[in-house]
């Protein structure tokens, strides 16, 4: 990987050569939490802090920063219920690492309100396309919703699913077990069980993926391995469409 994306700094420099010195956004990546009734405060709080030591990871800060002439460009939200979605980052252009540092702290400072206790899945989706919106002049543009348990409030993911397929947009899907011992193999069948659900009603575009994290304690882990595999092909690739 470390290849790659020396690679792909170093077209990336090409291009700056080569092209007017224009501001240019080659990732627009919207991470949505799940913060419904399922997620206790215990895991609400490993959340929060498994994304932000994610964030500042040695290899996601490399592939966060390794084009400079065309950054990423983040956004972090909660949601529950169908009406609760909460910005936690409004969209911040990743230029340094004492960006990713602020972003850190401030995730990790942050508290939890209450929220309904309900799952509104399809509503984040509409919610994070609506973000994404706001960036049209990106390469590509990522929703990532992260999620322990099924639709169960509001539009279904599957209708959501059909209107945000004209867009043009990625969705990922970061989905986590539960942490209560219930047995290794029992866990893996549940964590199975909703990837295939995640798989089948919530992601899409091309190239789309289901991370999986075996509990919450698993999450930052995940999250590090979600946004290495989301940051290393639009690098190449948006670059080769210029």
């Amino acid at each position: 990987m470390m290849r790659r994306l020396r690679l792909a700094a170093c077209l990336a420099g090409m291009l700056a050569l080569a092209q007017p010195a224009v501001a240019q956004c080659r990732q627009a990546l919207a991470l949505g939490l799940d913060v419904s009734g399922s997620v206790d405060t215990r895991e609400y709080r490993l959340q929060l802090d498994g994304l932000a030591a994610a964030l500042i990871d040695p290899r996601v800060s490399r592939a966060l920063l390794s084009m400079p002439a065309a950054p990423v460009r983040l956004a972090v939200y909660e949601w529950s219920g169908p009406g609760y979605q909460r910005l936690l980052l409004d969209w911040t252009e990743i230029a340094d690492r004492a960006t990713l540092t602020r972003i850190a702290a401030g995730l990790a400072a942050t508290a939890r309100r209450p929220a309904p206790p309900g799952t509104g899945l399809g509503a984040a989706m509409r919610h994070g396309a609506r973000l994404l919106a706001d960036q049209p002049d990106c390469w590509r543009r990522t929703l990532d919703i992260s999620g322990d348990g099924r639709h169960n409030q509001g539009p279904h993911p599957r209708a959501v699913k059909a209107e945000l397929l004209p867009q043009g947009i990625t969705l990922n899907a970061l989905v986590i077990g539960a942490d209560a011992p219930r047995g290794d193999d029992r866990r893996q069948a549940d964590i199975g069980a909703l990837s295939s659900y995640f798989r089948a009603w919530v992601i899409l575009g091309q190239g789309a993926f289901v991370e999986t994290a075996l509990g919450f304690e698993g999450y930052g882990e995940a999250m590090a391995r979600k946004l290495l595999r989301e940051l290393e092909l639009p690098v190449l690739s948006a670059l080769a469409a210029q």
